[in-house]
């Protein structure tokens, strides 16, 4: 019968007998023929205990003494030394040989930016080298042959030859010769050559490091508009009814529920501006060009400017009746009979209005914050181009009798008796009451246009025929804050909102632009100012004029714009 253990059974040479193993040795035999550890139960991912660095000890593992020997030097040193010396001073130490360098051999048609065969030395000064600057190329005036304007007259060679060397423009004098070959030497070619090499090895050259910048990462971080909100985003609808240009719009005051609009036919329309709906029509003796309502609540009144160097107060004849009737009266009462004779300006009564009479065509009229005065503003460049009128009084009075500038646009202060008159490129601040100068502010514009007033008059914002806005923080000095160029045409016309920080302009590009304005009365704060909104309604003409004026609602979020193409549009949020 076969041996059901053979398998289990090995030769043993030392004894020669067959050792049976047992099933522990086996199951060893097995692991490692699979590559695994032969003890059973083995792990070899044991936690690791480090018994010098995982405890801080307070006494070190050996604090044997040192020994004597670390502290007394090295007799084997010493003797090492004595043998040196001994030998330099016989003459028998010899330092190392200097070995012979080979003549180096450069390949001639290498590239220049090839670095085989380069040093460690040389590739530095690669890497720093920076090239010499070039010379400037020659000029029309270094020219042989120069044409005549290059050349000098008696009067600028005697100016060039008293001149400090340092102080010429051309460190030479042009001189003209028919051909070439008749041009001498240039006795100057040594002296340029030496200075040339001067400053190459005597000027220092700094290398400028070069910032690698996302350029959206200059731009500046500006809010989401939806922040920012309410603003006109949305327009309403249209108000048809001029049939030229719509050159003026002014809304009541108080509770805005009028506005009215002077247009180049001759017309003055009021319209209800919950509705868009024309209530009542003026027709004036010619084209209109300003229109605006009185500041007081409880009058009815609106003045208006229209060509024929008229200016005339309406009662509007709209709105409560009890202050219609006190307008009525009012007009009634102004004693228009005790002017003087002589008088530039005169005021005669005319059925329901007052007309004045002017020397010349009125630009613009404006209130001041009371009712009771009002500026007017001539379109010509004179010394008497902006006349102040008392209305209960019946009076005129000009109160500048120089001409500092052909005036563009004037403005009341709201709370002071000032005057803000701004000609093309400067506007001066007047006090009223002492009759004297108080600031000049510097705007940066070439041709103003026109110009508004926050609610303290702390901020001028204007508007120019080259396509700027700018804004005056009269706090800051007389330099604008803010100067932007969003618009591609000519700015008409810039209006501040009285109760939410809005500000527009409008342009003959069709467009007008909203911006949200906040204006802070700490000191310590920037004020804001963040485009939001860019609004379209109106078409050009063939002119090339489109948007000409733009006022606020005084109590919502509302922007109306007048138009060349004879429409009023109304915007809201």
């Amino acid at each position: 019968m076969e041996d059901p253990d053979y398998w289990r059974k090995v030769f043993d040479k030392q004894t020669g007998t067959d050792v049976k193993l047992t099933d522990e040795q086996i199951e060893k035999i097995h692991n490692i023929a699979s590559g695994k550890y032969p003890t059973i139960g083995y792990n070899p991912y044991e936690p690791f205990l480090d018994i010098y660095s995982s405890r801080k000890e307070i006494h070190p593992i050996d604090n044997r003494p040192e020994p004597k020997a670390r502290f007394i030097p090295s007799k084997d040193e010493m003797r090492m030394v004595s043998r040196m010396v001994h030998a330099i001073k016989m003459g028998w130490a010899k330092g190392p040989k200097n070995k012979k360098e080979e003549p180096k051999a450069y390949d001639l048609w290498a590239s220049e930016d090839a670095l085989d065969n380069v040093t460690k030395s040389q590739l530095s000064r690669m890497r720093v080298h920076m090239p010499a600057p070039k010379v400037a190329l020659p000029t029309h005036a270094e020219s042989y042959n120069p044409p005549e304007e290059y050349l000098f007259d008696d009067e600028e060679r005697k100016k060039w030859e008293e001149a400090e060397k340092e102080d010429r423009v051309l460190n030479f004098m042009p001189s003209k010769y028919d051909a070439l070959r008749k041009v001498p030497q240039y006795d100057k070619f040594i002296t340029e050559r030496f200075e040339r090499c001067l400053d190459l090895y005597l000027a220092p050259r700094q290398r400028k490091m070069r910032i690698h910048a996302d350029p959206t990462d200059l731009l500046p971080d500006l809010p989401n508009p939806n922040d920012l909100r309410p603003f006109p985003t949305t327009l309403a609808f249209y108000m048809r009814g001029h049939t030229g240009q719509v050159r003026a719009i002014s809304v009541e005051p108080v509770h805005g529920e009028l506005l009215a609009s002077g247009g180049e036919d001759g017309t003055v329309r009021i319209w209800m501006m919950a509705t868009g709906r024309c209530i009542k029509t003026f027709q004036m003796d010619g084209e209109v060009t300003s229109v605006a309502f009185s500041p007081v609540a409880d009058r009815t009144l609106l003045a208006v400017a229209y060509e024929g160097k008229y200016v005339a107060i309406l009662n509007t004849g709209c709105g409560d009746r009890l202050h219609v009737q006190q307008t009525e009266t009012l007009l009634a009462e102004t004693p228009t009979e005790s002017q003087e004779d002589g008088a530039i300006v005169t005021w005669r009564k005319s059925k329901d209005k007052l007309v004045l009479k002017m020397p010349n065509e009125v630009r613009q009229v404006t209130w001041h914050a009371k009712g009771d005065y009002f500026a007017s503003v001539a379109i010509d460049d004179i010394a008497k181009s902006v006349y102040v009128h008392q209305m209960s009084k019946a009076k005129s009075q000009c109160p500048f009798q120089k001409r500092k500038g052909h005036v563009q646009a004037v403005t009341f202060h709201p709370t002071q008796a000032r005057l803000f008159v701004a000609t093309k490129i400067h506007v001066r601040e007047y006090d009223l009451a002492r009759c004297v100068l108080v600031k000049k502010l510097i705007t940066g514009c070439k041709h103003i246009s026109s110009m508004a007033t926050d609610a303290n008059g702390e901020n001028l914002f204007l508007g120019g025929l080259d396509r700027r806005f700018c804004w005056m923080d009269l706090q800051m000095g007389n330099k604008p804050w803010k100067k932007l160029k969003h618009h591609t045409a000519a700015v008409r016309s810039v209006a501040y909102h009285k109760k939410y920080p809005l500000l527009a302009t409008v342009s003959d590009d069709g467009t007008a632009m909203v911006y949200y304005a906040r204006i802070y009365s700490d000191f310590s704060k920037d004020n804001e100012l963040y485009p939001v909104k860019r609004l379209r309604a109106h078409e050009r003409t063939s002119n090339d004029l489109c948007m000409l004026h733009t006022t606020w609602h005084p109590t919502q979020p509302w922007l109306i714009t007048a138009g060349a193409d004879g429409t009023i549009a109304l915007f809201t949020y």
